[in-house]
């Protein structure tokens, strides 16, 4: 058995990836602090019951959990940090008014998304609470957009839904759980028959919007036509007004907007608006967020919330392949005029580093294309 392999479907990140991920983090943690979202650092593990409250319901099967030696509880390793994020809104900071927070860490998973993913990614999020407005769903996806950009990702897609729609049709049919099931597997996977099969004992009306549902996706024109062929119930036409309204507020993101309402990510804890950014050569989504109101009720507090997240190690795929910073090679020496050039240059941004003894057989490896020479005037910089 090799000591050296690990488990499938987790790996080591190793130079330049990490330097370009690493500048990923900064540059997005950066932009969140510009626009006030406070920095949080949640712990890797929880009690495992409080990863399963309220948004972390979707997520039993994928968080690893272990014994607590201290306790004998039961605890789990975080697979989102989003239910921990409104955990310490709800509990912790308990403001009245609004609270941007973000956060930038690793999950777990105990299964990869799909064969290309990573079972941890590392995600960076913003998440927005206490407003229940339209406004805080702009701000955010305006965030989302303006991070992708500052990143250096270019031709994004944007793409929106409401959850809000299919729980109108379900809950004017009075559909049972076990339906609500049944219909949300194939409207997600645009199953036209077997929502004809599993509709066939509803009011025609609405079984006729159930079957369009999977259809209605496409730029604006499919809002028009939802408008047109849903029925004329009160929480339908605000969904869709909400995304209309989007539609003309993200008009000069720059970013393709896209619309599907049979589109149900995180319906379990999302309540209203989602949205999903794609870019050029992806077929995967790079972030994803939406609403998800009141899910700080376990906790003590119901609050709205609105807010985006993204996988690190998915991003850095995008990202252009810059070439890595190289350094400045220097001797080993005792000279303060040495130490002092290069603790000058570090503080000015270059790499200084300083060959120790023995090791000129192995320069090519320090990866440097100058060396500190000492001359009559001093220690300089000199190509190699």
């Amino acid at each position: 058995m090799h000591t050296w392999l690990l488990p499938e479907y987790l790996e080591d990140i190793l130079p330049p990836d990490a330097q370009r991920i690493e500048h990923a983090r900064r540059t997005a943690l950066d932009l969140f602090a510009a626009h006030g979202y406070e920095l949080i650092i949640p712990p890797l593990l929880e009690y495992l019951e409080s990863l399963l409250t309220g948004t972390g319901r979707d997520m039993e099967l994928d968080i690893f959990k272990l014994v607590d030696q201290l306790s004998g509880r039961l605890m789990g390793v975080r697979a989102d940090i989003t239910p921990q994020a409104a955990r310490i809104d709800a509990h912790l900071l308990n403001r009245q008014g609004m609270t941007r927070l973000c956060y930038a860490g690793s999950v777990l998973h105990t299964q990869p998304g799909n064969s290309h993913f990573s079972r941890e990614p590392l995600q960076v999020g913003a998440e927005l609470f206490g407003h229940a407005g339209l406004e805080a769903d702009l701000e955010v996806q305006q965030l989302l957009l303006k991070t992708l950009k500052a990143l250096g990702l270019t031709a994004v897609h944007l793409d929106l839904g409401h959850v809000g729609i299919f729980r109108a049709l379900l809950q004017a049919a009075h559909a049972d759980a076990e339906l609500e099931a049944e219909l949300f597997r194939a409207l997600q996977a645009k199953d036209v028959p077997t929502i004809d099969e599993l509709t066939r004992n509803l009011d025609a009306d609405l079984r006729a919007a159930l079957l369009v549902l999977p259809t209605l996706y496409g730029q604006r024109e499919a809002l028009t036509r939802a408008a047109l062929v849903l029925p004329k119930l009160p929480e339908i036409g605000r969904a869709l007004d909400a995304l209309q309204t989007l539609a003309d507020d993200l008009a000069a993101s720059g970013a393709e907007l896209y619309f599907d309402l049979a589109e149900l990510r995180g319906y379990h804890y999302h309540s209203g608006v989602v949205f999903a950014a794609y870019v050029k050569g992806s077929a995967y989504a790079v972030a994803q967020g939406g609403r998800y109101d009141n899910v700080g009720k376990v906790f003590g507090r119901a609050r709205s919330a609105t807010g985006f997240s993204m996988d690190l190690r998915m991003i850095a795929v995008h990202l252009q392949q810059a070439a890595a910073k190289r350094g400045i090679l220097a001797p080993y020496s005792g000279d303060a005029a040495l130490a002092a050039k290069i603790e000058a240059l570090r503080a000015a941004g270059e790499i200084v580093v300083v060959e120790l003894p023995g090791q000129e057989a192995y320069r090519s490896e320090a990866n440097c294309d100058r060396m500190l020479v000492k001359t009559n005037t001093g220690w300089e910089v000199r190509q190699q």
